[in-house]
């Protein structure tokens, strides 16, 4: 069984680089054409710019990953996860700590390993391409922050998890979903106003005219919003975007400073509609819904299988703790779920489509998030040509250029504007 594992790794890990070997040789060949609806807003040395990006964000992720998955397979399949697990129970501490030690140890190196790439991408490709305006001791910074929120939550969630397992062996899966459901929703709340503003200044938006412009969308649309902010994204990138974030009463408009400088208002506003378009269309919460239905169906499969007590034997150990067993767990259904990305990034799509139909439909002005559109795509170098096959199994949005081509066509047939459901 370990053999039909290992193969069966290989054979979903050569699948997606196959795919990424694809989608990078449909760039070389297609990358320098203009696409359609992007006429003006590109040309020859900007293609070339972006063909150029791509490629080597794409040469690090890909060294990124064949280093992370040799050293799964190594971990896995080597030895090592359960010379590991003897020597977090040779500390002779109780299950709680034990398992909260073993987590934190995997934690910490997978952070480690990260470190790397993450300098270099950020001081190296962000910098050659002129987006990095983050220092080091900013990153540094946002790293230990980062660090530390991180460990403080796995902390407490591995704690209150593994309590649960001690106190109700056959019902853990039930109320250790609880736990993560409600642990999900808490943070949803107090994110926009006790974790963002650790990295970032939110500050009232200072165009008084565009705020009044943005009430008035949203009113019309029935929504109300406690605050419309500008955020200073220009510390660490020139990126730009703009973001709904919070849930009940600190629901909040989040416009990237970047964003305002490069878009006029029409835009701006074509651009927050098509986000009230997935909160007006329950987006938000059927994919939360969705995530949920499933970690319950991952936490009862989690219990079977635990339950089996075959679990060590599928890597070829003897035995194994319940933090190991659970990692095992976690590795199967990363083996399972790969073939449903696809369907995920369909239904993901779809909603795009719908938020892109609604913004439309609220605004009256396609042409203004096309045009929106080809400028966040242009200004952070997206790829336009990305292989069809590749953008049908990782996309989670429509590819940009069809985006802009749909938004033409009902700019110019404005009968189009009322047609729903089309994707």
């Amino acid at each position: 069984m370990t053999s039909i594992l290992l193969v069966a790794y290989f054979v979903i890990l050569v699948a997606g680089y196959l795919l990424r070997a694809l989608n990078l040789s449909h760039l070389k060949k297609y990358g320098a054409e203009v696409p359609s609806g992007f006429e003006g807003a590109v040309d020859g040395a900007l293609l070339a710019r972006t063909s150029a990006y791509t490629l080597e964000q794409s040469r690090v992720g890909l060294i990124q990953s064949v280093v992370h998955n040799l050293l799964l397979v190594v971990f896995l399949f080597g030895g090592l996860l359960g010379a590991y697990d003897q020597w977090i129970g040779s500390l002779g501490r109780s299950f709680l700590v034990s398992g909260i030690l073993f987590f934190l140890g995997l934690s910490l190196a997978e952070m480690i390993l990260d470190l790397p790439f993450s300098l270099y991408t950020t001081f190296g490709i962000e910098n050659r391409y002129g987006f990095n305006t983050t220092t080091a001791r900013l990153w540094l910074a946002d790293l230990a922050k980062s660090t530390v929120i991180g460990l403080i939550l796995l902390v407490m969630l591995s704690a209150g998890a593994l309590a649960i397992v001690q106190v109700s062996p056959r019902w853990w899966w039930l109320w250790v979903w609880c736990l993560f459901a409600v642990v999900t929703l808490f943070l949803m709340y107090i994110s926009p106003t006790l974790i963002e503003p650790l990295f970032n200044k939110y500050e009232p938006l200072k165009d008084e005219g565009l705020e009044r412009e943005i009430r008035n969308l949203m009113a019309k649309c029935g929504l109300s919003v406690s605050k419309v902010l500008q955020v200073d994204a220009s510390r660490r990138s020139r990126h730009s975007n703009a973001y709904f974030t919070g849930i009940g009463r600190v629901k909040r408009i989040v416009l990237y400073d970047t964003l305002l400088e490069q878009m006029n208002d029409p835009e701006i506003l074509a651009v927050l509609a098509h986000e009230v378009g997935h909160w007006k269309k329950g987006h938000i919460w059927k994919r939360l819904f969705f995530m949920e239905a499933l970690a319950l169906v991952m936490l009862y499969a989690a219990f079977r299988l635990i339950g089996w007590g075959g679990l060590p034997g599928l890597l070829g150990l003897t035995q194994a703790s319940f933090a190991v067993q659970a990692v095992i767990v976690a590795f199967l259904w990363s083996l399972l779920s790969f073939p449903f990305t696809p369907l995920n990034s369909w239904l993901s799509r779809k909603h795009e489509w719908q938020a892109d139909d609604f913004a439309c439909d609220l605004t009256g002005t396609p042409g203004a998030l096309a045009d929106a559109l080809v400028k966040l795509s242009s200004g952070n170098l997206s790829n336009l040509h990305p292989h069809p096959l590749y953008a049908r199994f990782y996309y989670s949005h429509p590819p940009v250029v069809e985006r802009v081509r749909k938004l033409r066509e009902v700019q110019s047939i404005p009968e189009l504007r009322s047609v729903k459901g089309k994707h």
